[in-house]
């Protein structure tokens, strides 16, 4: 399923889908939007706009990072990690970049399709490259400490198949357990987005892949409201435990 994809702009200032009933803002703040998305025209990148539109209405001067439209390539060079045993080394220029882009942010939203039960490609290559040891560990106290981070992961899968709970687990520990809280993060949470397909998709007990019919007019408009809707509470929630934190 693929919906365009407005375009935005780094510290773009978008009005948010809808409203919250939580005061979440927090004017003057950063934030960084990151879509790990190969295609411009994803369901990924719609989520990745609404996410930006709801950071900027609550008063954060939003980054946008598309990695696949800034040709970000994923495969870590020497340049990119050099003299690992130490924590003060210099890295690339890309590196580098990417590194005060995460620096400048106190809320982050990552926003990706769930791959084998994990990030893509492009996604991983980043992490690795960026959250370089001497950068986002390897410090008694870490550059990135206190920063709050938002996973979006959408999945073809349906909410009710039974692989999902095990798919929430794997990316917390992940995501949460293995990469946010090894960084020094204060607040890390997995959004995981169920239904991303257009045609209902699952595995039987024989393990065939069963695709159902394909939901349209009146029923396909309500799902994705809601899908967006799903989203956008996800960002909220993240804001609202901020602003409490603040």
């Amino acid at each position: 399923m693929t919906q365009s994809a407005a375009t935005i702009t780094p510290t773009a200032e978008l009005t948010a889908a809808g409203s919250s009933t939580t005061d979440t803002s927090t004017p003057g703040a950063n934030a960084l939007v990151v879509l790990g998305h190969h295609r411009s025209d994803s369901l990924s990148a719609h989520i990745a706009d609404l996410a930006v539109g709801r950071l900027a209405a609550a008063g954060y001067t939003v980054d946008f990072l598309d990695l696949q439209a800034e040709n970000f390539d994923p495969r870590m060079s020497v340049a990119d990690q050099p003299e690992w045993g130490n924590r003060d080394k210099v890295y690339s220029p890309t590196a580098e970049a990417h590194m005060r882009r995460v620096l400048a942010a106190e809320v982050v939203v990552v926003v990706f399709p769930v791959y084998w039960q994990s990030v893509p490609a492009l996604l991983k290559g980043w992490i690795d490259t960026v959250w370089n040891y001497g950068f986002a560990y390897g410090r008694s106290k870490p550059r990135l400490a206190g920063k709050r981070i938002l996973w979006l992961g959408l999945a073809g899968a349906t909410a009710d198949d039974a692989i999902i709970p095990g798919m929430q687990q794997l990316l917390e520990a992940q995501l949460n357990d293995g990469l946010a809280y090894y960084s020094g993060f204060a607040d890390s949470r997995v959004g995981l987005l169920p239904d991303a397909e257009e045609s209902p998709q699952s595995i039987d007990a024989e393990g065939n892949l069963v695709i159902g019919e394909a939901i349209g007019g009146d029923a396909r408009t309500a799902h994705y409201a809601a899908f967006d809707a799903k989203a956008e509470g996800f960002v909220d929630a993240l804001l609202a435990a901020s602003h409490v934190a603040a």
